[in-house]
């Protein structure tokens, strides 16, 4: 059972010797010039994706409440037919 367990520790050893090496070579590829440069590339994008989906959605809630209040897109709450006569009549 002893020789087992040893070659399990190797193996654990191993795998996190691995693991460290290949996550040292990600972090001081990203701490270049380029990786920087991607970072910053990719936080930019980021950022305009967020300021759309913003737009997109103040003029999604924008629309439906101007369904719910009546209003027509500049704000003038629409005239029905009974308002239109009772305006006309109280002109005369």
């Amino acid at each position: 059972m002893r020789p087992y367990r040893a070659g399990l520790w190797f193996l654990a050893g191993a795998g996190a010797g691995v693991y460290a090496m290949v996550r040292a070579r990600r972090v001081k590829e990203a701490f270049t010039p380029e990786g920087l440069s991607d970072r910053w590339q990719a936080v930019s994008l980021g950022a305009r994706m967020l300021r759309d989906e913003v737009a997109q959605g103040q003029a999604e809630a924008e629309t439906q409440l101007r369904e719910r209040f009546g209003l027509v897109p500049h704000g003038m709450p629409q005239l029905t037919v009974a308002e239109r006569r009772s305006t006309q009549e109280g002109d005369d």
